[in-house]
């Protein structure tokens, strides 16, 4: 069994950093998922588990399988309640960073509207009017960029949470993210597995029984990243 990461745990929620390659949830008999793998690690370490059900784990919010970063679950009824209303009336403050692969402004705000494909798992930027379509926005800065590669550092924050919003969004603003076999041309026929280079590495967000504002980050060093991406120099092998 995986050891996760722990940030944070008390009676009410667990803070955690989800690994590239581990789905939040899954239906796939033998492939663990974050759910799984959380209520394992709450079950062994509760020194009153012996015969008892398996702990309550909520989940609140998703990343993308490939995408690594900072995940919060409810550990009680009322704690997922207070947090699933806290996601909808915007009080999450979720940061991200990425990788992408292409020119953009030093900063800006994308503003689009994203239906989603169920049969192939994909979103595009679509019309207004299109049935389905919900508005996505996202602002952006750049933190860095290589001459060498023409890959830049983004930091992004998100002002909605639609499926596969940044991938969709970045690419639709000429600048997919590396490693993103659904939206970047680049990669989309690569072979191997490509963890994208995106990591949600702060959250911000209100404990659900003392309101006291609470934040996690964990580093973002793409030097060191498994995507593999040679800042320096061209892409390894």
């Amino acid at each position: 069994m995986q050891t996760p990461e722990i940030l944070y745990e008390d009676d009410q929620i667990l803070v955690c950093h989800k690994p590239a390659g581990v789905p939040v949830q899954t239906k796939k008999i033998g492939t663990q998922d974050m759910e799984s793998i959380l209520k394992n690690y709450l079950f062994i370490h509760s020194s009153h588990h012996a015969g008892h059900k398996p702990p309550y784990l909520a989940v609140i919010h998703r990343l993308d399988q490939p995408v690594s970063g900072i995940l919060v679950f409810a550990r009680t009824p009322a704690a997922a309640k207070n947090l699933n209303q806290q996601l909808q009336n915007d009080q999450f403050e979720k940061y991200y960073q990425a990788v992408v692969c292409g020119v953009l402004p030093d900063s800006g705000t994308l503003t689009d509207y994203l239906v989603k494909d169920g049969r192939t798992n994909t979103s595009r930027i679509c019309s207004k009017n299109t049935p389905g379509a919900k508005k996505a926005v996202l602002s952006y800065e750049i933190l860095e960029t290589s001459e060498v590669t023409g890959l830049s550092v983004v930091q992004i924050h998100l002002g909605t949470g639609r499926h596969h919003q940044i991938r969709v969004q970045m690419a639709g603003a000429g600048a997919p993210l590396w490693g993103d076999n659904k939206y970047n041309p680049e990669f989309v026929n690569k072979r191997g597995y490509f963890p994208i280079a995106l990591r949600a590495f702060r959250l911000s967000f209100c404990h659900p029984t003392t309101g006291k504002r609470m934040e996690f980050e964990v580093p973002c060093n793409w030097e060191q990243l498994e995507t593999k991406a040679d800042w320096n120099g061209e892409y390894k092998k």
